[in-house]
């Protein structure tokens, strides 16, 4: 499918770009998405994989992605039924959820790359997605966040008298939007035309149990193969979960520590401690993890050295199916095809109930993160920030995702070339994201 969408996104830009006059524009954008696609992508991500994929391999070492992936085990097993319950993969696939849900999208990105690389580990195909690679990205494209902070951002910023009015909306479309996606993926993943050739057959080794890991990959160690922790480590992991606690009373109700009022004090109770966690998580993770595993005899330094080594390698591999699907975007975009399309539907739309204003930002939504921003940001300033159809866009917003894209990063760090279901499941979780966002906000204001 992804063959098809990419040719029609290279075909559509250089024919409406020829009936507008746009061709030299297409042809320009060509270059700088390109360009920018390897520069202020792929290379920009270096840095981030290495400091994150050191991270992980802390977290296997001392046991805590096996530990993190037993505990959720009655949830993992049944959403993911092809992934044996204590490999790595389940307790990475966590620890991205966990990070997207929070909105560190910096630390989200290398653990969901890194969640690709244990699901490859897995499969018997390499080139083609598995099943569970399908609804791993279906969870990612579903946007799952608890709270939309760019979008408020962008609200408050315009003056709005209530920006965080949408954080309610949001939940409510983006748990829908994750529900949908994983059934549309189990459904798809049932038809003829995505069924996995021998799949549920014992076709020989190959279909009956999955990759070896390579020779030169070390065994990932689990909580019992490491020292455990002394009595006098439980004491100091306990002084330092204490000294974040403090850290986060603080955040929250910082009148009660003897500081001034925080200028968000007369947001919701629920949305200062969301804001706390955000805010507090990526120091958390950061020291929490080095600390437990040196307190497990891990030797922390050569480890980290040894997991960031990856980063370079999978910021290099995703290079060509970033170039892909970004220049085919820039040039869709370049050459009109987004205005032609709202154009083409809104008589359709406006008859359906669904406020016009919203489709282009609609449509750019699982193309391209900055003009969707873009889009939402002129929305706002000309709708109002308080308007129905500002509060849909944000709730739209922090409810979605750059389905292409993800796609393309996620895909590209395994060299996943046959996405099988993984895009319609995606675009499906954003379907229904929208609906849900104009019958929640006509319902709420």
């Amino acid at each position: 499918m992804l063959n098809y969408i990419w040719l029609g996104l290279m075909l559509g830009a250089v024919l409406v770009g020829g009936w507008n006059g746009q061709l030299k524009n297409v042809a320009d954008q060509s270059l700088e998405w390109a360009n920018m696609a390897v520069v202020n992508i792929a290379f920009a991500l270096i840095g981030v994989m290495a400091l994150w994929l050191g991270i992980m391999r802390l977290a296997e070492r001392a046991g805590l992605v096996a530990l993190l992936a037993r505990a959720l085990r009655p949830v993992l097993c049944r959403i993911f039924p092809e992934v044996p319950a204590g490999h790595p993969a389940m307790g990475s696939m966590v620890m991205n959820i966990a990070a997207n849900m929070l909105g560190l999208g910096n630390a989200a990105t290398p653990l969901g790359l890194r969640a690709m690389k244990d699901l490859e580990s897995l499969n018997p195909r390499p080139g083609t997605a598995t099943n569970a690679m399908c609804t791993f990205l279906a969870i990612n494209t579903s946007g799952i966040q608890l709270i939309p902070v760019t979008a408020i951002a962008i609200l408050a910023a315009n003056q709005s008298t209530n920006p965080t009015a949408i954080v309610g909306t949001s939940l409510v479309c983006t748990a829908c939007a994750a529900v949908s996606g994983v059934l549309m993926a189990k459904f798809l993943s049932r038809l003829p035309g995505f069924r996995l050739a021998n799949e549920g057959k014992t076709a020989g080794p190959l279909a009956a149990a999955p990759l070896a890991p390579a020779a030169d990959e070390p065994v990932v160690r689990e909580a019992e193969t490491v020292s455990p922790l002394p009595g006098w480590g439980k004491a100091l992991l306990v002084a330092f979960l204490g000294f974040f606690a403090w850290l986060f009373w603080r955040q929250v109700w910082p009148e009660m520590s003897g500081l001034p009022p925080a200028a968000d004090a007369g947001q919701m109770l629920f949305v200062r401690m969301i804001s706390a966690v955000s805010y507090l998580a990526i120091p958390f993770l950061l020291t929490a993890i080095p600390l437990f595993a040196a307190l497990r005899q891990v030797k922390v330094y050569e480890e980290f050295v040894d997991g960031a080594k990856e980063g370079f390698n999978v910021a290099i591999r995703i290079i060509p199916y970033l170039v892909a699907m970004l220049v085919a975007v820039g040039m869709f975009r370049a050459a009109g095809c987004i205005d032609w399309l709202s154009h083409g539907l809104s008589p359709l739309l406006g008859w359906l109930g669904f406020p016009t204003d919203l489709l282009p930002m609609v449509l750019v939504r699982p193309l391209s993160g900055t003009g969707t921003l873009g889009f939402f940001t002129e929305l706002v300033k000309h709708a109002g920030p308080d308007s129905l159809v500002a509060r849909m866009g944000g709730t739209i917003y922090g409810s979605t995702e750059t389905t292409f894209y993800v796609l393309a990063v996620y895909f590209g760090s395994v060299a996943v070339k046959r996405t099988r279901h993984a895009i319609l499941a995606g675009l499906t979780a954003d379907f229904v994201s929208v609906v849900t966002a104009v019958i929640v906000c006509r319902m709420m204001w």
